[in-house]
């Protein structure tokens, strides 16, 4: 027979405390700040064992409980929010984007701590990638990171991760000794994704489609990609190629692409093939301050939106997120957009399509990699697992 102190400290009782109290802090963790009665919808626990979980959390400094903040107040009693101590631990992404490293991070209370990033040569080596990721991680929140507390970092990287995954039995993928590096300089597993569908995922997560169910992104960069939300969960694909929007051909004759096809997406609205198309200097901030770059931008915006109507039609998504630099042309890309949208788009879809920009620019795809690390977005529900076939074993 248990006696009470026994009983007390590892019996079945105290099991079940420690159960219930993992899972108020996961709930946390998934979903950011809750009231106590969202706490309660989502853990399914009694009012009083919830208030009673939830005190002792606040007692020993594991849960933080604030107020709203006065212009946020309704009329009667202020709700509390709970979320967990915001020092309790860090968590970092970093986006190994063509031509830049981003990285981010992120407190367990889903605050974003900061976001960095550097332009370099795209044929720089990655053992130079991961000395400048490092030294930005170290520019973040002052240097006050505590790398120590990180269970794993999240890594983006450009193009599928199955065939970095497989080494490429000629060895030619440089990105096979990536999570290796990482590891070494941080002395903590390194997960990887394709960084057009991590920056999907932090924009349905934290920026211009948070709390959406049904979400194509797309990314106009130095390469073009995206990345699906279907159903409120983010969609990888069999062998991880979900999302590459880039490869959907819209010129039967047009230019060869990267990837053997010919008139991709990629070689009409990439950095680059805009610049090539572009009666001016190679540079892409002259071109968006460039009023004569309007009609350029319209036939392209017109591009892109015939390969989105296209996939609307097919996944049905309610809104559009479009990200990128040359996102940053607004209303000059954006209206051919939207255009193409309304002329190609199933008449019963035209009105039920929210067109976007994406909200968190290039640090989109390192916030998407923080997600990996602490699974915390619902969104990740039925993702695998383990996303990362780059990942160190």
């Amino acid at each position: 027979m248990l006696c009470p102190m026994a009983l007390h400290h590892d019996g079945p009782l105290a099991r079940l405390r420690r159960g219930h109290e993992e899972l108020v802090l996961g709930l946390l963790r998934t979903h950011g700040p809750l009231s106590r009665a969202e706490l309660g919808r989502h853990s399914g626990l009694s009012r009083t064992t919830l208030y009673d979980i939830v005190g002792a959390l606040v007692d020993n400094g594991a849960v933080v409980a604030s107020a709203p903040a006065p212009e946020e107040r309704r009329r009667g009693r202020p709700v509390e929010t709970l979320t967990l101590h915001p020092e309790a631990g860090q968590a970092i992404g970093i986006d190994f984007a063509r031509r830049a490293v981003h990285v981010a991070a992120v407190n367990v209370a889903h605050e974003v701590m900061g976001s960095a990033g550097e332009a370099h040569a795209p044929d720089l080596p990655w053992q130079e990638r991961v000395d400048l990721a490092e030294r930005l991680v170290g520019s973040l929140a002052g240097g006050t990171l505590r790398l120590g507390a990180l269970s794993a970092i999240g890594v983006g990287v450009v193009g599928p991760v199955q065939d970095a995954a497989a080494g490429e039995q000629d060895g030619a993928d440089p990105r096979r000794d990536l999570p290796l590096l990482l590891r070494k300089r941080f002395g903590v597993p390194v997960l990887v994704d394709n960084n057009t569908r991590l920056a999907a995922l932090a924009e349905a997560t934290w920026g211009a489609a948070a709390g959406d169910q049904d979400v194509l992104y797309l990314r106009l960069s130095h390469g073009v990609g995206g990345g699906l939300v279907v159903g409120g969960s983010l969609h990888r694909g069999a062998h991880g190629m979900s999302g590459e929007f880039g490869h959907i051909t819209v010129e039967l004759d047009g230019r060869r692409c990267s990837c053997g096809g010919r008139g991709c997406l990629e070689t009409v609205a990439s950095v680059g093939a805009v610049l090539d198309a572009y009666d001016g200097p190679n540079d892409l901030s002259t071109l968006l301050a460039d009023p004569a770059a309007t009609p350029l931008l319209d036939r392209v915006g017109a591009k892109v939106g015939t390969v989105l109507a296209a996939v609307c039609n097919a996944i049905g998504p309610g809104v559009v997120v479009i990200g990128g630099e040359l996102a940053a042309a607004g209303e000059a890309l954006f209206a051919g957009v939207g255009r193409a949208l309304a002329a190609d788009l199933m008449p019963l879809s035209r009105h039920r399509v929210d067109l976007r920009p994406a909200t968190l620019g290039e640090a989109g795809g390192a916030l998407g990699a923080i997600a990996l690390v602490l699974h915390e977005s619902p969104l990740l529900a039925r993702y695998p697992a383990s996303p990362a076939p780059l990942e160190d074993t």
